[in-house]
């Protein structure tokens, strides 16, 4: 028999959840090398990034209402469009947010040790595995208390920085490259903060009432966090400017001493690090719901499928994408894992769209699911040629192997409507 996991959580535990996953990513991982692709478009940039991301987070909420499941757009798309499409939006997730969680990991080390930053990176991914093991509402608690700490630092840096007497001195671009092609990838860059609302949907299994629920926590999570974003990133801009920003390793700190407070920048690398752990929990609560349901269907071997009978938690996936991420953390590279998390993240938001225009259901649900996958694709395009090359590479891999599994028998295929 399958085992299930439970519904225990609410709106709020939901937005909390989302919020733990987006704050911590764009302010303090994605905002320096978006800025040195984008120049000063880098507003324009953090909208179009908002644009694409109110659109899939849209198809996403219609989305889980119809199919209240864990596994996000693994289950949306092999509902609506068939087990390949779903496999690949899975495959693409999996490996996307792998590097993502890397990505997080390292934010936390570069910000409260650069000179051992794979050593705490490591650490941290541990300690996070080792709570999320207890369960989505000890999670979800967690999550709550990094949330509030995070917020405040973050109100603490823009009020800084634009009552300082440096101001705006950040604002006179002195030359810095704008283009479409900059803005474009900048966009796509910024992405990978938007996309922490997709925690939301993964968890739609552990959701009480989710045709109610996430429909209604999704946008609360993404408004909450573009507020946030763009008032940091207007503030940060206006003390460091844009050559400053894109070269700095720890951004906000930077901004805290240029505005005349460096006293605070111990407690901006706090928060930075409490960020990234918040981060870092909820992406390894998605990513191993997403193993879980592929697992259940015979994608992943399915001793990953394991629930834990305390906890009611996916403990061999927890397990397994911790030790992933470990590994990944000791050995890659912040900035190229954030451009490759995106390009599989834009893939898999690319198949959520079309298959929210395949629910119908009105002339605004189709158009926002048209733009919404024009953006994925428009913005997977735009990034570095090695993110792409990278993504594309393991994309065809996972093609390749679905593709052998099916040939050699039945326990290739996916097991749809399961």
């Amino acid at each position: 028999m399958e085992q299930r996991l439970e519904r225990t959580l609410g709106v709020s535990d939901a937005v909390v959840v989302g919020l733990g996953a987006m704050v911590g990513a764009g302010i303090f991982a994605a905002l320096a090398p978006a800025a040195g692709a984008a120049g000063a478009g880098l507003p324009a940039a953090l909208a179009v990034a908002a644009v694409v991301a109110y659109c899939n987070a849209h198809s996403s909420a219609r989305l889980a209402a119809r199919h209240p499941s864990s596994g996000g757009t693994y289950v949306y798309g092999r509902e609506q469009l068939g087990p390949f499409w779903g496999y690949l939006a899975g495959w693409g997730f999996v490996v996307g947010k792998t590097a993502s969680c890397a990505a997080m990991a390292l934010t936390v080390g570069a910000y409260l040790w650069p000179a051992q930053r794979h050593a705490v990176a490591v650490a941290a991914v541990v300690a996070l595995t080792a709570a999320s093991y207890g369960g989505v509402r000890k999670s979800a608690r967690i999550a709550r208390l990094i949330v509030a700490a995070v917020l405040a630092v973050l109100a603490g840096v823009v009020v800084v920085c634009l009552t300082s007497e440096a101001a705006g001195s950040g604002w006179p671009g002195g030359g810095e490259r704008v283009g479409a092609a900059g803005l474009l990838q900048g966009a796509g860059l910024l992405f990978f903060a938007f996309a922490g609302y997709a925690r939301i949907t993964t968890l739609g299994e552990e959701v009480r009432d989710p045709e109610r629920t996430i429909p209604r926590a999704v946008p609360i999570a993404l408004g909450i966090a573009l507020l946030v974003y763009a008032a940091v990133t207007v503030a940060v801009l206006s003390v460091l400017g844009v050559q400053a920003l894109a070269g700095s390793a720890a951004p906000l700190a930077d901004a805290v001493g240029a505005a005349g407070r460096p006293g605070l920048a111990p407690v901006v690398r706090v928060g930075a690090a409490l960020a990234a752990l918040g981060s870092l929990l909820a992406l390894v609560l998605g990513v191993s719901r997403t193993t879980l349901a592929m697992a259940r269907d015979g994608h992943l071997p399915r001793a990953l499928a394991a629930v834990h009978p305390r906890h009611r938690a996916p403990h061999h996936a927890e397990l397994a994408v911790g030790a992933v991420v470990a590994v990944l953390a000791a050995t890659t590279d912040l900035r190229g894992a954030i451009g490759f998390s995106s390009f599989g993240v834009l893939v898999y938001y690319a198949i959520a769209n079309v298959s929210a225009w395949t629910l119908g259901s009105g002339v605004k649900g189709r158009a926002v699911a048209a733009v919404g996958l024009s953006g994925c694709v428009l913005l997977a395009c735009a990034l570095p040629l090695a993110s792409v090359g990278a993504g594309a590479a393991v994309l065809a891999l996972g093609a390749l192997v679905y593709g052998l599994r099916a040939r050699l028998g039945p326990g290739g295929r996916s097991r749809v409507g399961s």
